[in-house]
């Protein structure tokens, strides 16, 4: 396999963002494992096979208001100057008869037409209809809602709550799903620490962040211990979890003495892309091994998201047969300007106002991918395409709200 060296690979080129999402995708296939569920535990989850209505929904025709079932022919020439006279029966609907309903009860046999409650007066066992009705008036009728044959919904549909109501109505109570992809979460680094960090130590944060994210997203996260700068050691805990669909470390991977993580890469499998052009984060490196992709993210907090974000999501999303939702905006105006260089693409942290006239966006800080609290703190982000130098103060701007993103 061929050698990645930190020391000479540098960045004097990076990859474009698109293309190098295009590169670690068209590595790695989709896992075909699925699993069967009850409806109650299958929310968010995507169809393995497509959802086909076993039966009619509903599955009778039934009344549509409150009132009374009747032969339509029994209403002809009604009016409230001259109503015709039924006379108040039990099921089945005989000629010149009527029988009370409620809105969703079984339509009586023998009657095609509900005359609304509000249309009558009832004298006794006598009702006097003002409304001429025509053959299923205020009547439901069977399939109405579903027919039995009718396909809901295809293979790979991430199933929504009203999704799952709607299979109930149908009489579905399992579905055959695809398992959530496992995503193994290493963090590396000498410096880290799980607690009271001391002079030169940091305490760890990325790899908790990066794993609520996998969860969010639809995987199953597996977060590891810390794993220092030693390649032996990463190796080993590489190739420890390459039974999961996806391994993405965190930290490691620039081109420092203390990066080792592409090397270790490249010494057992293939390092497919190290450094994008995208700020904050462009140290970070795409590979596989073993038909198992690794994502490697760079260690600074910010730029570590945002990597997260372009290239974690979509490829966890591929291999688990998830769509990819995008995410949701609003369009701001911006209070300051926010700088970028050609040919990169700039992600800056904004915090939103929506309390005016028209929403505005300010820029929480444009540098310093160190700096965990202006993630945290920001409300979207705003994406600078490549062929921008970036927008000016009073601009409107697309803000996007990823924290809200599934």
């Amino acid at each position: 396999m061929e050698h990645h060296d930190r020391r000479t690979a540098g960045f004097k080129e990076r990859t474009r963002l698109a293309d190098a999402r295009e590169t670690l995708l068209a590595a790695v296939s989709p896992h075909e494992r699925t699993e069967r569920l009850p409806l109650g535990e299958a929310d968010g989850r995507a169809l393995a096979d497509p959802a086909v209505a076993p039966a009619d929904v509903p599955g009778y025709d039934r009344a549509a208001m409150d009132g009374f079932a009747v032969r339509a022919s029994d209403t002809f020439g009604a009016s409230r100057r001259s109503p015709n006279v039924l006379r108040v029966a039990e099921e089945p609907v005989a000629p010149g008869e009527a029988v009370r309903v409620h809105t969703g009860s079984d339509l009586p046999e023998g009657a095609d037409a509900v005359v609304m409650v509000e249309d009558t007066d009832r004298f006794d066992d006598e009702l006097e209809v003002f409304d001429a009705l025509a053959e299923g008036e205020n009547v439901g009728e069977r399939g109405e809602d579903v027919r039995e044959g009718d396909a809901l919904f295809d293979a790979g549909h991430e199933l929504r709550p009203s999704d799952l109501g709607l299979l109930r109505s149908v009489g579905i109570e399992e579905v055959s799903v695809f398992e959530r992809p496992r995503v193994a979460v290493i963090p590396t680094g000498e410096e880290l620490v799980d607690s009271d960090p001391g002079p030169g130590e940091v305490i760890e944060t990325n790899g908790l962040t990066v794993s609520r994210l996998v969860e969010r997203w639809g995987g199953e996260a597996s977060y590891r211990d810390i794993v220092v700068d030693d390649p032996d050691l990463l190796r080993e805990a590489v190739e420890s979890d390459l039974d999961h669909d996806v391994i993405v470390t965190t930290g490691g991977s620039s081109v420092g003495e203390r990066d080792l993580i592409p090397e270790v890469i490249s010494e057992i499998g293939e390092v497919l892309v190290h450094g994008v052009a995208l700020k904050p984060g462009h140290p970070v490196a795409l590979g596989v091994v073993e038909d198992t992709p690794v994502v490697m993210l760079p260690g600074y907090p910010v730029a570590c998201v945002v990597n997260a974000f372009q290239f974690l999501r979509p490829v966890l999303k591929h291999v688990g047969s998830l769509p990819t939702h995008p995410f949701p905006t609003v369009d701001a105006t911006l209070t300051r300007k926010i700088p970028s260089s050609p040919g990169t693409r700039t992600f800056a942290r904004v915090r939103l106002d929506e309390s005016g006239d028209e929403p505005t966006a300010e820029p929480t800080r444009t540098s310093g991918s160190g700096i965990l609290s202006s993630v945290a703190l920001a409300d979207g982000w705003v994406e600078v395409p490549e062929e921008k130098e970036g927008y000016e103060e009073g601009e409107t701007v697309s803000v996007a709200g990823w924290e809200w993103s599934a």
